[in-house]
């Protein structure tokens, strides 16, 4: 059992990169109940957007001085990925049945994987990223690696900032409104075509940040790691109740919790030890998501919005 509090914190870990990303589904399905099966590549893209400018930058760059200029890139390249899937795949399927645009988005998904593929040089193999300076901190029964603390401090500072952005600015009232009744919202003046290209933008943002989390976790970036993550922040948005953004992060969190103790005991269950560790976690991880969806369709904090689907 000296392992629990190590686990539950890697499980904490994971779950606030699983609900930086899965705020981007959310965001989008409350305001026009789309989703967005294409964050996923966003968020790589992101990732290979800090990778680039960590590559251009002189060697022997501090990280101090790396770190914002990369997320930065980041947020850049994910951003403009996200306004333009928006505008040229999406909106023109508005008026669509909604097969259309889930179609189209699983589609972006794929292309998206193969243009970084095919014209990233460095997207051939695996590429590593740099690590933060400090090593790691022990707590007791509990070791932080460098990569973490910047998931520490990003995922709380993110969910401040987009606490503070819907419920005390203009443009947060104004997802509100769109998020509710589009149709009366554009009759009391909001235009819900901006609305829409800020919640693309804003879940593009936080994919981005956790794109930046994972290359310090994991230590490298790669066009596939978008699409199993992506699934799994879609699953974290339904498990929280996807239209609340709050949920979404509520929801990562229990996934993550979830997967990290399935992969460190799971496999210990006789006749089990030989599938791997990591394969049951996830099995065990959309079991959570089956049982509570039976128990409380609309997720943990589920909203009015999420029933108008």
């Amino acid at each position: 059992m000296n392992e629990l509090p190590q686990q539950l914190v890697n499980g904490l870990l994971l779950g606030s990169m699983y609900g930086l990303v899965a705020i981007g589904y959310t965001m989008v399905y409350g305001i026009v109940q789309l989703i967005n099966f294409a964050h996923g590549e966003i968020f790589m893209t992101g990732g290979f957007g800090a990778l680039t400018v960590w590559l251009w930058l002189p060697d022997g760059t501090s990280m101090w001085i790396a770190l914002p200029l990369m997320l930065i890139g980041a947020i850049i390249v994910a951003v403009t990925v996200a306004i333009g899937a928006e505008r040229f795949a999406y909106r023109p399927l508005r008026g669509a049945p909604r097969l259309a645009p889930l179609i189209t988005a699983i589609g972006l998904s794929l292309a998206l994987q193969q243009a970084v593929w095919a014209w990233y040089p460095e997207a051939k193999s695996p590429r590593v990223f740099p690590e933060l300076p400090g090593g790691r901190i022990e707590l007791g029964s509990v070791t932080i690696q460098s990569g973490d603390i910047f998931l520490i401090a990003a995922a709380p500072l993110c969910m401040f900032i987009l606490g503070f952005f819907v419920m005390k600015t203009r443009t947060g009232r104004g997802m509100q409104a769109t998020a509710q009744d589009p149709d009366t919202a554009k009759l009391m003046g909001v235009n819900t075509d901006r609305i829409i290209v800020i919640a693309f933008a804003l879940g593009a943002v936080f994919a981005a940040v956790g794109a930046v989390a994972y290359g310090f976790k994991y230590g490298e970036v790669r066009p596939t790691m978008g699409f199993v993550l992506g699934l799994k922040a879609f699953t974290a948005a339904v498990l929280g109740g996807i239209g609340n953004i709050y949920g979404a992060m509520i929801g990562g969190l229990v996934l993550g919790v979830a997967e990290a103790l399935s992969t460190a005991y799971i496999a210990d269950i006789p006749g089990m030890s030989q599938l791997g560790g990591q394969s049951w976690a996830d099995v065990w991880a959309f079991v959570l998501l089956i049982v509570v969806l039976l128990v409380r369709p609309q997720g943990l904090l589920g909203e009015r919005v999420a029933d108008r689907a």
